[in-house]
């Protein structure tokens, strides 16, 4: 198997700080509540958190866009967040990072999500969700789709990261998807299952393990399940690419002119897999704006999920971070 070389990365970490990315989702506020437990609540069997510092952080598409940002690329993101002090707190949160939030729109009607986790001695405790799943419509539907077919004409990728919270509509797919891909431009997705049909023709898709078996309705438990999987998931969307993560075993490339190849992870250590999903689809699709191949981007992909996934809570990836991944696993050689 053919590795990547530290000069072609140097080259494409180069270009992708000539790239711009709109990210279209759902995006959100994480919360981490951080605490050492040394007793039990004399009121119910749970642990009692003694906090110690608190945290905010971006989530969802919100740590997309992050990433992007972090490696050195320009970005900006068309989300919904509710008329609220988190909301307000999000987009602030966005901006100091550098993220165009232009395309932020505020809804009376829903909520600004938030996940919040109690994290005790470097291990969860417990996780708090405020949010709502319905989906958008009406006018706040009509701007999603102007403002995110607008960006199609201005960036060189867009990357719709789907948490099923309601941003991501079908009719959004069906207006969005064709335009991206008739102006020759970049567009990849982080999907959900109750929208997994609706995908048709993206460039990229980056389905867990999970999420690609239960979206065809069966259970990915070996090489046969995984290679069916894959290849009907690629017939029936009719997609460029399709790359499965499979957390500890790694990730496996499947494309449309029939070629597999798997990726074996190279994380020595797994603490959180928190934004995991969310640093793949962003260095694959940026790695793609600046010029690598399929393979080339699944391998940066893999080496930045392996960085991320060392880290407690939701994290991106720095190009010192990344070069600094692969120049270990050649020293392994």
């Amino acid at each position: 198997m053919n590795s990547i070389s530290i000069e072609r990365i140097t080259e494409i970490l180069q270009r992708m700080k000539k790239c711009k990315i709109m990210v279209v989702g759902d995006a959100m506020l994480d919360r981490y509540v951080w605490g050492v437990v040394s007793r039990i609540s004399p009121e119910a069997p749970v642990p009692v958190v003694e906090i110690t510092d608190e945290s905010n952080r971006l989530g969802g598409a919100a740590n997309v866009a992050n990433n992007v940002i972090t490696l050195g690329a320009a970005c900006g993101i068309t989300c919904v967040v509710g008329n609220d002090n988190v909301g307000e707190e999000l987009a602030s949160l966005m901006r100091s990072r550098g993220i165009d939030t232009s395309g932020v729109i505020y809804d009376e009607g829903r909520p600004t999500t938030v996940k919040t986790r109690v994290i005790a001695h470097n291990q969860q405790v417990v996780r708090t969700d405020k949010e709502v799943r319905t989906e958008v419509c009406g006018a706040i539907e009509e701007s999603i789709i102007d403002v995110a077919l607008q960006s199609a004409e201005t960036c060189d990728a867009i990357i719709i990261s789907d948490y099923g919270k309601g941003v991501i509509t079908k009719r959004l797919l069906s207006e969005l998807i064709p335009k991206v891909r008739r102006i020759g431009k970049i567009i990849s997705v982080d999907p959900k299952e109750n929208h997994f049909r609706n995908y048709k023709r993206v460039s990229l898709i980056t389905p867990n393990q999970f999420e690609a078996g239960a979206a065809m309705g069966r259970r990915i438990h070996d090489e046969v399940s995984l290679h069916e999987v894959g290849w009907e998931i690629i017939d029936l969307l009719e997609v460029d690419s399709l790359l499965i993560t499979r957390g500890e075993q790694g990730m496996s490339l499947f494309r449309s002119d029939r070629t597999y190849r798997h990726f074996p992870t190279v994380a020595r250590h797994v603490y959180d897999v928190t934004g995991a999903g969310d640093t793949v689809i962003c260095s694959f699709t940026l790695a793609l704006c600046a010029g690598a191949t399929m393979d080339e981007a699944a391998q940066i992909a893999n080496h930045a999920a392996g960085v991320v996934i060392a880290n407690v809570g939701t994290a991106s990836v720095t190009p010192e971070e990344l070069m600094s991944s692969f120049q270990s696993r050649l020293d392994q050689i």
